[in-house]
């Protein structure tokens, strides 16, 4: 079962960038979605994780990641 919702997540996760998010709110949401969803899948704290992806996501163009 653990399989099949990290196989989920991992779907999600593409899904949401897939979208190619152009701007710095929308780069965070899409990071605070999916950090959510991979730390609820993972045990982890949806909130806590979908606070570290939304910052992630806001910041990587800075930091020339998602370039």
């Amino acid at each position: 079962m653990r399989i099949l919702k990290l196989a989920g997540a991992l779907a999600v996760v593409m899904a949401a960038g897939a979208c190619y998010p152009t701007t710095d709110l929308e780069r965070g949401l899409v990071g605070a979605a999916a950090g959510a969803v991979i730390s609820d899948v993972t045990g982890g704290n949806a909130a806590t994780g979908a606070l570290i992806g939304g910052v992630g996501g806001l910041v990587c163009d800075d930091l020339g990641v998602c370039k």
